[in-house]
């Protein structure tokens, strides 16, 4: 497998990159994804109670890590979260080399975090977005397309059309994530241009990662059609399907406004869905590629199935079309 600027950027061996996902993104996912030569991402409040301390959560999440590998790892980063000039804080004490940043505008933080030596990925949905990515001075993009688990973005842009647009409009790496799980998601990423992948939800159906095995166990039973997008009037967001997800779909159809799906949805369902196992009544981000991940592995599996079948995958696309991709 070639190395690409992205790998050269966070010092990492392979341009696989852990998605830093709400309450699950733990310390001992990160580390494995990091040791199995990928980059694994820490989230400020993985793990933790709706009353726990956000910044002492995150200090312990990275230290916790670091007693787990000498690998490169980062922290995720949501810009309008309250406390994260705290954030920031511990993660320039901590000595984080690597953080990617989300939902908000990246010219906020990105000059604080680059005079601390900090590579700075940012995740967009739009090649507007991307565009103002790079003039803030952020190291690369991840380009989310519509598939993604979790929040998305308003345009709806899928990420077979969303990447190719976004390499084409800006001259840092772009790393592609939404819809990708395996080695054929990974060569298909760099045939649209893109420098590397970020992977959430097959990351989410693994051994380290901390969420609720019922999760785990729901994203493997998932079929193609077994998640869903609600929320449009506040913040599109896409999960398995459950009596929730029906419930905010419903208040969506009733013409609820952006205010009272906040006050309905709140951040509790989607801690209780994840980390309790509330199939029914918690929010669980997963993304529409559920449907082709099959097993639970450990997380460095995950990582050296996308390396082993790299050229297994592109050896295949020069055979006959009647010859499947084993």
């Amino acid at each position: 497998m070639k190395r690409t600027r992205i790998c050269e950027l966070m010092g990492i061996e392979y341009p696989v990159i852990q998605g830093g996902m709400t309450w699950i993104a733990n310390a001992e996912l990160a580390a494995a994804v990091s040791s199995a030569g990928g980059l694994g991402i820490i989230s400020p409040n993985a793990v933790m109670r709706l009353e726990d301390d956000l910044v002492a959560n995150l200090r312990s999440q990275i230290r916790t890590a670091k007693s787990l590998t000498d690998k490169p790892f980062g922290v995720n980063l949501v810009v309008q979260i309250p406390g994260i000039e705290e954030l920031i804080g511990v993660v320039i004490e901590e000595g984080i080399n690597v953080v990617t940043t989300a939902a908000g505008n990246p010219a906020i933080h990105t000059p604080r975090l680059k005079e601390a030596g900090i590579t700075v990925l940012h995740l967009v949905a739009s090649v507007r977005q991307a565009r103002g990515a790079e003039r803030s001075g952020v190291d690369a993009v991840i380009a989310e397309g519509f598939e993604a688990g979790g929040h998305n973005g308003f345009d709806e842009l899928p990420t077979l059309v969303l990447v190719p647009q976004v390499v084409d409009a800006v001259s840092i790496p772009v790393v592609a994530a939404g819809g990708i799980a395996d080695a054929r998601g990974f060569v298909a990423a760099l045939a649209l241009g893109a420098e590397g992948v970020q992977m959430g939800t097959r990351f989410v159906a693994t051994h380290e990662c901390v969420a609720h095995q019922s999760f785990k166990d729901g994203i493997v039973a998932a079929t193609d059609t077994g998640t869903m997008v609600t929320g449009r009037r506040l913040a599109p967001t896409r999960g398995l399907k459950n009596e929730f997800l029906a419930k905010v779909a419903e208040l969506d159809r009733q013409g609820a406004t952006a205010e009272e799906l906040l006050a309905f949805i709140g951040f509790a369902p989607s801690r209780i869905g994840q980390l309790e196992g509330k199939m029914e009544e918690g929010e669980l981000y997963c993304g529409a590629i559920a449907g082709v991940i099959n097993e639970i592995v450990s997380a460095g599996d995950v990582v050296r199935s996308i390396v082993e079948g790299y050229s297994r995958v592109v050896t295949s696309l020069s055979k006959s079309p009647s010859e499947k991709v084993g």
